[in-house]
């Protein structure tokens, strides 16, 4: 807290040292943002490794049915 002013200076001081506090508070917020990014995507890599095989035989379902409805056309 200040206890005293002098021509303006703490204020000032305590204007920059805010902004400052907040430049550094968005800037460690990317940051976060990153790291949820990167954890989702190794979330979803490891879910499809997992399941690869009944996630090909998904598709391939899904695309023998689309095949045989556009030829029945």
């Amino acid at each position: 807290m200040i206890k005293s002013l002098r021509g303006g200076e703490e204020v000032q001081t305590m204007v920059l040292d805010k902004k400052e506090l907040m430049r550094d508070f968005m800037a460690e917020e990317d940051a976060i943002g990153v790291v949820e990014i990167v954890l989702i995507l190794i979330v979803l890599i490891g879910l499809v490794v997992i399941f690869k095989e009944q996630i090909s035989g998904l598709v391939r379902t899904l695309l023998s049915k689309v095949t045989e409805q556009s030829n029945a056309i």
